[in-house]
């Protein structure tokens, strides 16, 4: 699938370090697109919990703790956060607009939009933080006029009065779906009975559909929030070039909350999800020191490079992988020291690349030693 116009990555240094002013493709995490994980049900988002994601852990710490406290605690507080659409349009309270968007009165929908956003966080570590918050703040601002579209063609079509809506941070995380559909690639994880398919992304949208269930006209945020993240989306209507965070109000943002609500690197990290046979297993955990071995040889040249000045020759330390022959299926007219001949660079994968902001040699020879694999290369290139 094609990544939306607006969330497409840009030249930008290789080595920044995260936070809310990272360049996109500065992030160490790569865009995914192999199968994932046998047993994960989720999409692959590299490490576990929250690290690169500081807006995405704001988001998950500051509202769920406010919708906690208004239905616990301060309930006659409720009223000033209702999303009260009769009272903006009669009295011209615009303040609701604010306050009736940011907080869950509801505490299922407080639940089901913190895993969704989560899930999500993967946007901001491709992406970038600032990136990230321009997506959502852009979404935020073009829900709020399509809820208001919305609600006058039901009332115009059907007769209708909806005086309110769903309150919360609805709006953003229903657009989120639009960029997890088109860029998050979807690869089958097991079978229910032999027929259904159940893939890496079926929870996700499961969680989506509960949220839509969960109020008698929260589907009007919803299609709103989907409307928003494709217009913003969109390459024609250049959307996303008019509503974006400011790089002075970014610059704040990462010498303020930044540092509140950073994530520490995952230093002991447990692979879950490993095969559900011994054969499979083995072939993971060879496959992973496949992997190690590779990025210590890269790190070790890398450092003769830095030190010498020479450009490094891919090809010496990215040797293919081992061939591994199945049992059944043993080729026995070849030999395992055989190499499969070169395959041809890709010039759009070059480009895409060279977008990232690696130089067009340390692209071609990546994608060489890679044997053209998009991935793996991107991998390498910004891992070190």
């Amino acid at each position: 699938w094609p990544i939306p116009a607006a969330l497409q990555l840009v030249p930008g240094p290789r080595r920044v370090s995260s936070g809310w002013l990272r360049p996109p493709g500065a992030s160490r995490e790569t865009p995914r697109r192999s199968a994932p994980r046998p047993g994960t049900m989720f999409p692959s988002t590299g490490s576990n919990g929250l690290y690169k994601a500081p807006l995405s852990k704001s988001l998950l710490l500051v509202p769920s703790a406010l919708s906690v406290l208004l239905t616990l605690l301060f309930q006659h507080y409720q009223k000033f956060f209702t999303y009260n659409l009769q009272a903006v349009k009669e009295d011209f309270q615009i303040w609701r607009l604010v306050f009736g968007r940011t907080v869950c009165l509801d505490l299922k929908d407080t639940f089901c939009s913190s895993l969704l956003i989560y899930n999500f966080r993967i946007f901001e570590r491709r992406y970038g933080s600032r990136k990230f918050s321009s997506f959502l703040l852009g979404c935020w601002m073009l829900s709020a006029l399509f809820d208001l579209l919305l609600v006058e063609v039901v009332q115009y079509a059907f007769g209708i009065t909806i005086s309110s809506l769903p309150s919360g941070f609805l709006g953003p995380v229903f657009a989120l779906f639009v960029p997890f559909f088109c860029s998050i690639p979807r690869m089958q994880v097991t079978q229910i009975l032999g027929q259904f398919p159940i893939t890496n992304k079926t929870l996700v949208y499961i969680l989506g559909l509960q949220l839509v269930t969960s109020g008698s006209y929260i589907w009007i945020v919803a299609l709103s929030g989907l409307i928003s993240g494709m217009c913003y989306s969109s390459s024609v209507l250049k959307v996303h070039q008019m509503l974006c965070v400011p790089s002075w109000l970014a610059r704040i943002f990462s010498w303020t909350l930044e540092p509140i609500f950073s994530s520490a690197e995952p230093s002991n990290e447990i692979r879950v999800g490993m095969g559900a046979t011994v054969d499979i297993q083995r072939q993971q955990r060879m496959e992973l020191l496949d992997r190690q071995i590779m990025m210590s040889q890269f790190a070790q040249m890398r450092r003769q490079r830095q030190q010498q000045g020479r450009v490094i020759n891919w090809n010496r330390f990215l040797p293919p992988l081992r061939r591994r022959h199945n049992a059944n299926y043993q080729d026995n007219g070849q030999s395992e020291q055989e190499a499969p001949p070169p395959a041809e660079v890709s010039e759009e994968q070059v480009a895409r690349l060279m977008e990232m902001g690696f130089s067009r040699v340390d692209a071609l020879e990546a994608l060489r030693a890679s044997n053209n694999d998009l991935n793996v290369a991107t991998n390498f290139l910004l891992q070190h």
